[in-house]
């Protein structure tokens, strides 16, 4: 049977960072009757700490705390996140087999590759779902035939948004969801990976210590926070400009 489509689908290079860029959102979402879901494009095989087997585990762990319906793992080489056909073509069997009406991508800059390339090609993926011819042309050659069945079995379909998490990069963003209500749990899990964020030789120097983790999280959360008058947010950027229908209801207070 077809699962019921996705409100809102997250897209990220490895586990653990949409916990870190908008797991108080997907939370917020799921409170609010949506069904959320994660697609991680790797395994997280060469992360300096753990294991794909073990970040596996603590993925669905996290999962099960921001009450996301739905999360799934592709096989794209970490640390090799690439915008070539063969991997839109994966991204967009997603898109078409869940069928999200939001997705969130990661903000198209940054410092790490993965994370800016994982932006253009959930782009190009989400624009690849809609064409309706996708999958029964020449160019499905070089494709794998099981990616080339799922996607001729689901109808074209393309998201009716797509937003950016900037947590990872300074930029003003457009938008900041208050996760004042969500923050204990987002905290909880970013805190699930344990062998991701329990202190250890490894990396020690891109992690922080684990005394360190929570006031991190919440000054960033804090910092987003206050631009919209709330305790905690997580912030987003829109491309396109937003309609306003009423401007009585316009929300964050100018003066």
């Amino acid at each position: 049977m077809t699962p019921p489509a996705l409100d809102v689908l997250a897209i990220a290079a490895h586990r653990d960072d949409v916990e870190q860029t908008c797991g108080g959102t997907l939370l917020r979402m799921a409170k609010l009757g949506a069904r959320t879901g994660i697609l991680d494009l790797t395994q997280g095989e060469l992360g300096s700490r753990g294991s794909a087997e073990s970040r596996a585990t603590e993925a669905s762990d996290a999962a099960r705390i921001l009450h996301v319906s739905w999360r799934e793992a592709l096989d794209i080489p970490d640390g090799r996140v690439e915008n070539t056909y063969a991997n839109r073509v994966k991204v967009a069997r997603v898109i078409r087999e869940q069928r999200p009406r939001v997705v969130v991508l990661p903000y198209w800059k940054g410092r790490h590759p993965d994370h800016y390339t994982c932006a253009t090609l959930g782009y190009e993926a989400c624009f690849l779902a809609g064409l309706r011819r996708l999958g029964h042309t020449a160019a499905t050659a070089d494709i794998e035939p099981f990616e080339v069945h799922r996607l001729r079995n689901h109808e074209p379909h393309r998201p009716f948004k797509i937003v950016y998490a900037t947590l990872y990069y300074d930029v003003r963003p457009t938008f900041v969801v208050d996760i004042t209500s969500e923050f204990e749990a987002k905290l909880e899990s970013i805190n699930a990976y344990k062998e991701q964020f329990s202190d250890q030789a490894a990396g020690s120097k891109d992690f922080p210590a684990q005394a360190e983790i929570r006031e991190r999280v919440a000054c960033l959360a804090h910092f987003y926070g206050m631009m919209a008058g709330v305790k905690y947010g997580e912030p987003f950027f829109q491309k396109e400009v937003g309609l306003v229908e009423d401007l009585r209801t316009v929300p964050v207070q100018t003066l």
